[in-house]
């Protein structure tokens, strides 16, 4: 296939980035961790209005930053609203917990917290301290909400009388579950722990009747959490502040149903409707008869990018590094198709989207989801990861290391 010389010329000698938050605070390199030398402080909602409204306090743990742009967001739409409570709210990411002087920070905060929210903590080293400071608090606390983690971390979950207390023990049917579908067609142990939450469903009728309606809003807050939008956050924040805040007053009609796009598909920034597209046929009727006349684009001789994305990113409108990326290649003349997937084995649309009708259709692959292919943070599935690229034969890159 013919390539213009220039498509892939670059048509500026120089790249100019806008800021769009506060520079965070400075922190010594010496404590700062591994990997970030941001700032809690950045990630603090504190409100401003209180007039007949009572406040309660979330602390969130999160692996990356994505959730934090729309849960303050979220946390804003509800200070601003007519219910009658207000959010105070201060997030950390999973690294920032190295730091000496931070972790003593997210002590003080848990330890006036009325919920704690946790996801993707999967670093043993820092899931140890996220134990540390929610052990004590747990009983206190309103709620805890632990999303794919460590089980160690999983089990301090607290859901009104749910409770994830006996993850893993031999006699928990979560604990079998998950034992049966964490290793399933090699996945990655997150990858079976999303497995797990989202099939809970088919172990609620081994519960009590109680346990089963307080189980029912673990999993409601998780579709919240899957949906990621600040509207499906504040929604969840509402619920929870309703149901085990005491004295939070929250209407009914304020607390909206999740909204979610599906678990996997192809995705592209001018779709109609922000649609996602099941099939790679589908994709294309759209994308060559629609979007690249619009673009400038020949689909008779363009190449074809294949990006990988993650599906967190989409759903919290985090995604304007993937639109900056898409837009450039296309303006350079390239085609696209972009895959994502809400859980860490992206081989499966690999397979799935990168093929049409038994034929190849990415010229080449770019990972943008600081990802392996098969696994996330606790492990890797490199054989599969290397079959599914061996068999796509095409060069790959992982431009978010």
């Amino acid at each position: 296939r013919s390539v213009s010389k220039n498509l892939f010329k670059p048509k500026f000698s120089q790249l100019f980035m806008a800021t769009t938050e506060k520079a965070p605070m400075k922190i010594d390199s010496m404590a700062g961790g591994m990997f970030t030398n941001s700032s809690p402080d950045t990630k603090r909602v504190i409100p401003t209005n209180m007039a007949g409204k009572t406040k309660f306090k979330i602390v969130y743990v999160v692996l990356e930053s994505q959730y934090q742009s729309s849960l303050t967001k979220a946390c804003d739409a509800i200070n601003s609203g007519k219910e009658a409570v207000a959010v105070e709210a201060v997030g950390y990411l999973l690294e920032e917990l190295r730091n000496p002087a931070v972790f003593e920070q997210f002590k003080a905060d848990v330890a006036d917290a009325n919920i704690f929210i946790g996801s993707l903590i999967f670093v043993q080293e820092l899931a140890d301290k996220v134990v540390e400071v929610l052990t004590p608090n747990r009983d206190r606390l309103d709620a805890v909400l632990i999303f794919p983690s460590m089980p160690e971390v999983m089990r301090l979950n607290k859901v009104g009388s749910f409770t994830m207390a006996n993850l893993g023990q031999s006699k928990s049917v979560i604990g079998e579950f998950m034992k049966k579908k964490k290793k399933e067609n090699g996945s990655s142990f997150e990858e079976g722990m999303l497995k797990l939450l989202r099939t809970l469903p088919k172990v609620l009728k081994f519960l009590p009747s109680d346990k089963a309606k307080d189980a029912r809003s673990f999993m409601m807050s998780f579709q919240y959490w899957l949906g990621g939008s600040p509207q499906n956050l504040e929604s969840m924040l509402l619920m929870l502040a309703k149901d085990f805040v005491v004295g939070a007053n929250v209407s009914a009609n304020a607390i909206a149903e999740p909204v979610l796009i599906p678990d996997k598909g192809i995705w592209h920034p001018m779709a109609p409707g922000n649609s996602v597209f099941d099939t790679n046929e589908d994709y294309m009727e759209w994308y060559e008869k629609v979007h690249c006349p619009a673009a400038g684009i020949n689909p008779k001789t363009a190449v074809t990018i294949g990006l990988i994305l993650q599906k967190s990113h989409i759903n919290t409108k985090d995604e304007c590094h993937y639109v900056a990326l898409i837009s450039e290649l296309e303006a350079r003349g390239a085609k696209v198709v972009c895959i994502y997937s809400g859980g860490l084995d992206f081989s499966g649309p690999v397979e799935e989207y990168f093929y049409s009708k038994s034929k190849v259709v990415a010229d080449s692959v770019i990972n943008l989801t600081g990802f392996a292919l098969v696994g996330g943070p606790a492990s890797q599935d490199h054989p599969k990861a290397v079959a599914a690229l061996t068999k796509l034969n095409k060069p790959y890159i992982c431009a978010v290391p």
